[in-house]
């Protein structure tokens, strides 16, 4: 068989999105193209290549601009863009390939729509936090109420692992640093983990806004997918980094590169991308 000098690059070529870095974050400065390559040049003049093949996803926080050319790049190579607020604690909207394919949103929408259907799928979830136990005759209002039950009873027990005084969830929107340091962090990584499944949740063809345990917030698959992994990632991260830092100490890249070093220890796109695909299987007839 004749060997080919140059091979066409296609889409199946570029790793999937378990395989990719999560995100790149950017704020304060200009997304654009030179020479075929994605380039940052931040605030201070500083050009940084981006390997766009390897990354999940852009998220563009405030004080960003992009380019045309920089948008049809980044489609081409399969990589979503997230317009985001400070910090990561909104989400504002995605750019998406047009010609990315439908299937998986229209499976996710029909089961969605469908009572029984969006039972099983909820069942699936809940499973995943309540090993061995049987849930075939818990209704979907019964299985919240013992989700919230059972992260109460975890964050009384963080508390007590870790010496942290706690009197329980509360947070200003927006205003992260307002809250006890607990709060504040749990607040923070819990948007960076929302962030990280809205980028998984998009990247896969799904949609954000159609969920199955939540529902009537903005991104309702996001906190149902997102729940599955807030025990280490963000109750167990809050209530260990507080215990070694103090209010004044409140640094939000300390709690980002805790959460990065999390998120690649679990393989979290991996898991989550397979946590999805196992959710969301149609089921036997």
């Amino acid at each position: 068989m004749a060997r080919k000098i140059f091979l066409k690059l296609t889409r199946d070529l570029y790793p999937q999105v378990k395989d990719r870095y999560p995100y790149v974050y950017l704020e304060h400065g200009r997304l654009e193209v030179d020479d075929s390559s994605v380039k940052w040049i931040d605030s201070e003049c500083h050009v940084v290549r981006i390997p766009i093949g390897l990354v999940a996803a852009i998220l563009l926080g405030p004080g960003t601009t992009i380019t045309h050319e920089a948008v049809k790049i980044l489609s081409s190579a399969g990589c979503t863009v997230c317009w985001i607020g400070a910090e990561g604690l909104a989400f504002y909207a995605s750019g998406v390939s047009p010609t990315s394919d439908s299937r998986n949103l229209l499976r996710q929408i029909t089961m969605s729509c469908d009572p029984d259907s969006r039972l099983l799928v909820a069942r699936r979830m809940f499973s995943q936090r309540f090993p061995g136990l049987d849930l075939g005759d818990k209704s979907i209002p019964e299985m919240m109420g013992m989700e919230g039950i059972r992260v109460r009873k975890m964050y009384s027990e963080m508390a007590q692992r870790y010496g942290v005084d706690w009197s329980g969830r509360a947070y200003i929107p927006g205003r992260p640093k307002d809250s006890d340091l607990v709060n504040s962090i749990l607040t923070f990584s819990n948007g960076l983990l929302y962030g990280v499944a809205t980028t998984v949740i998009v990247a896969m063809g799904y949609s954000p806004r159609v969920g199955f345990v939540h529902s009537g917030s903005p991104m309702p698959f996001v906190y149902d997918m997102a729940d599955l992994y807030k025990k280490f990632l963000t109750i167990d991260l809050s209530f260990s980094m507080a215990s070694r830092m103090d209010k004044s100490g409140f640094d939000r890249k300390s709690v980002i590169d805790e959460f990065c070093s999390r998120a690649l220890e679990m393989n979290l796109l991996e898991v989550m991308a397979n946590d999805i695909v196992e959710i969301l299987r149609e089921p036997k007839c």
